[in-house]
């Protein structure tokens, strides 16, 4: 399919933010403070309603593929009603793209965690993928219990743009949920920006982010932007981070489409 060429102005602010993000470093978008405060809850473990789409089952990947190349299934390892980050093998992601909808997934890092700050239990939630790699939106998994980092990277942000509401993390071992709406961001017929993404997020049975506008995808350096973006439906992805942390699991895994 011909794609419209992208405007004078829309390539210069892709070339602009791509100069900005190469002359700069990961820390000067990381935020300390404030942190949020820690509160005690309980995760939302119910099953999916009747009219939800399950992306998993508890018994197999079937609804997942290889982000680095879709036609591969995916190979992470379903034990025990549950999914574990294969890190040997990228990301993971839906077969189906969405738009708008309502996200359920419950996960946890292992009892047995070691590392510090981002290297410990580090994965992610992308609300939509835009790509190979870690192109997209990050919801931040992380184990923040008494792990300190910077707080726009820890578990209920999103990354290195919002920082969460509280902290309501339990412990290594134990199973969080997360509940997301999520609202896809629209775009101009000359490709200009209409409407930024948005997002809630509740977090073991708290509010996290309270319908938060995102400012463009994910950035590990440099600032976020929409520039080169594109709308409509995208997948779901999930993280296989390159530390050497032990892997995460996931199960109870359903979406609603809005």
């Amino acid at each position: 399919m011909k794609l419209p060429l992208l405007s004078s102005a829309l390539v210069l602010g892709t070339i602009t933010l791509a100069q900005a993000q190469q002359g700069g470093k990961p820390e000067d978008t990381e935020v300390y403070e404030p942190v949020p405060k820690v509160v005690a809850a309980s995760p939302n473990l119910a099953p999916p309603p009747t009219d939800a789409i399950v992306l998993f089952n508890g018994k197999d990947l079937s609804q997942w593929v290889m982000t680095e190349d879709r036609t591969t299934p995916a190979k992470w390892k379903v034990a025990g009603g549950a999914f574990t980050v294969d890190k040997s093998t990228g990301n993971i992601e839906t077969k189906q793209a969405f738009t708008n909808y309502q996200l359920h997934i419950e996960w946890r890092v292992p009892a047995n965690i070691t590392g510090t700050g981002q290297a410990r239990g580090n994965s992610g939630l992308f609300l939509a993928s835009l790509g190979k790699g870690d192109l997209g939106y990050e919801l931040q998994i992380l184990d923040s219990y008494n792990n300190k980092t910077y707080v726009n990277g820890m578990a209920g942000s999103i990354y290195k743009q919002r920082v969460p509401l509280a902290n309501p993390t339990r412990k290594p071992g134990e199973w969080q949920s997360y509940d997301v709406v999520w609202l896809a961001p629209t775009f101009k017929a000359d490709g200009s920006l209409q409407t930024p993404a948005r997002v809630t997020v509740i977090f073991n049975g708290v509010v996290v982010q309270n319908n938060v506008e995102l400012a463009g995808p994910t950035q590990y350096i440099g600032p976020p932007s929409y520039a080169g973006q594109k709308g409509g439906p995208a997948p779901i992805k999930l993280q296989s981070h390159g530390d050497k942390s032990e892997p995460d699991s996931f199960r109870n895994i359903w979406i609603r489409e809005l």
